[in-house]
């Protein structure tokens, strides 16, 4: 666990301080990761654990939970009023923090179900999500656009291939120190994201928290607990059920704020929704490991 928090929040807070001094750094170092480091990465993690039906299991238990939370916040808006709670309560940014943490935490073999419960998350993020966000009915055309252009998408479909090949064991090899140095610019990036979130002052001053509280929670403490209970009830191996804990812990994903932003709706509480839950899970996070243990 002291690896991990050792990583986690000297990358974090060196990417808030880039961020605040020089805002538009990240989104010159987002576009290269996003295309080419991410991807490799993915594909590497998946070379090393495999394509198998503990992946194929925790795809599709990721979708099924997650696609049922989302329908049924919308038909209950009491504790989450607006769209953005309840994407921001569900939607995690596995890619850029999940998947580091499953790293540093788990075996090899269990990365793959890392790896689906992002691929599912992205599903959703862009089918449902700008039906939660707004009525205006864009989800289609943003679901194709976004989960053809998401690096998890592309990394999976490049380990497929790769997979095909007699090359599989040496590429694994190969790109599993590369793997690691991209996931922790993609932490580095995070951090970044927040830095200038910060800066140009896309969290108001005075700025009410409390409103967010019960999104907050259900995605820091009850989506990870319903996973877990799950994980017991349907005895899943152990690694796939940590990593799905351990997705379902991480903190509200930026392509919330994203949407907020394109919609004109919520933006200010899907800014906080991402700072607040990012720093929550820097305490989170290490508790569910050490409970899961």
């Amino acid at each position: 666990m002291l690896p991990l928090l050792l990583e986690l929040i000297p990358t974090l807070a060196l990417g808030l301080a880039i961020g605040m001094r020089w805002p538009l750094l990240p989104g010159a170092l987002a576009q290269p990761l996003v295309r080419f480091g991410i991807p490799l990465s993915v594909a590497a993690l998946l070379l090393r654990s495999g394509l198998n039906r503990d992946f194929l299991q925790a795809g599709a238990l990721a979708l099924l939970l997650i696609a049922a939370l989302m329908l049924l916040l919308q038909r209950w808006p009491r504790l989450l009023p607006s769209g953005v709670l309840q994407l921001g309560a569900v939607t995690g940014n596995t890619t850029y923090f999940g998947i580091p943490v499953a790293l540093a935490l788990l075996p090899p073999q269990a990365l793959g179900a890392a790896i689906a419960y992002d691929l599912a998350g992205t599903l959703l993020s862009w089918t449902l999500g700008p039906r939660l966000v707004a009525a205006a009915g864009q989800g289609r055309r943003s679901f194709r656009r976004d989960l053809g252009q998401s690096p998890a998408t592309h990394g999976f479909l490049l380990a497929f291939v790769l997979q095909l090949t007699p090359w599989q064991a040496p590429l694994a090899a190969l790109l599993w120190w590369p793997a690691r140095l991209v996931l922790l610019l993609a932490l580095l990036l995070v951090g970044m994201r927040l830095g200038v979130m910060l800066n140009q002052g896309e969290i108001q001053p005075g700025f009410n928290w409390r409103p967010l509280a019960p999104a907050l929670l259900f995605k820091m403490l009850l989506l990870p607990l319903l996973f877990a209970i799950l994980g017991r009830l349907l005895a899943l191996p152990a690694g796939v059920a940590d990593a799905l804990v351990l997705q379902a812990a991480a903190p509200t994903a930026i392509s919330v704020l994203l949407m907020a932003e394109a919609e004109g709706e919520g933006v200010n509480a899907a800014a906080g929704l991402v700072l607040i839950s990012t720093a929550m899970a820097l305490i989170t996070v290490p508790l569910w490991w050490w409970l899961l243990s």
